[in-house]
């Protein structure tokens, strides 16, 4: 590991957990490559052959099943381990991932501890003590960087909104469970629980085969009532 620059492979559409990701491990002499979908991920995997990915179920283009399949059927990728994350880790999805390839599923929000004993397990724990920096972060940094994830959750709220208001009038249930998701997994990494709480309600309205659209849109609005509390509680603590 001294002698060579280690890889790992983030595969989210969600840049909320992307980034999480990415600024846990700063903490690690790692590079970390990030991509959107499974399409993209195949790619950057085949590229960088990391030591290690992150893969997110659900997906636009190709979900993180659809690409794990691809993956452990290809010489060159099929023993990359997987670590499965996913904002609804029920039954149906464990098993869809497991039987995929992936060697773990971990329930979003990500906690560091976890994420520190599944590649333990995985990978060996010496393999993250010896690309630990000498320096580690600060409580302060750690509290830093979570401020900056949620200004960068509120700033692109906007066009989040948008889109979850298109696909109400669509009744597109599956562009809106796409972003719903992408939000839920927002809510813990930036502190807020009650977000994610409320997501996981929408996600698994639009699971159901007879969806009811006035409890969806009424969820949404405390979505987007959620979300107005936290822009102005940031606002204050600026």
């Amino acid at each position: 590991m001294d002698d060579e620059k280690v890889t790992l492979l983030v595969v989210d559409d969600s840049d909320i957990i992307r980034n999480s990701l990415k600024n846990f491990f700063s903490d690690y002499n790692f590079e970390v490559v990030t991509c959107l979908d499974g399409l993209e991920g195949i790619q950057k995997a085949a590229e960088y052959k990391p030591a290690l990915i992150f893969l997110d179920l659900l997906m636009p283009n190709l979900d993180g099943v659809k690409m794990l399949q691809v993956i452990k059927v290809l010489d060159n990728l099929k023993d990359i381990p997987v670590i499965v994350i996913s904002g609804n880790t029920n039954r149906t999805n464990v098993l869809a991932a497991v039987e995929a390839g992936a060697e773990r599923v971990i329930s979003k929000p990500l906690q560091k501890e976890i994420i520190i004993k599944n590649i333990n397990e995985l990978l060996g724990p010496e393999f993250l003590i010896k690309a630990k920096k000498k320096k580690a972060f600060s409580q302060s940094a750690s509290d830093e960087m979570k401020k900056q994830l949620c200004i960068m959750f509120i700033k692109n709220f906007p066009q989040k909104k948008d889109v979850i208001v298109e696909a109400l009038e669509q009744k597109d249930h599956g562009k809106l469970k796409n972003i719903v998701h992408e939000i839920r997994g927002a809510g813990g990494t930036i502190g807020y629980p009650k977000l994610s709480l409320i997501s996981g309600v929408v996600e698994e309205q639009l699971s159901n085969s007879v969806i009811n659209w006035s409890h969806v849109r009424l969820m949404c609005e405390q979505i987007f009532t959620i979300v107005e509390e936290i822009k102005n509680y940031s606002l204050a603590e600026s």
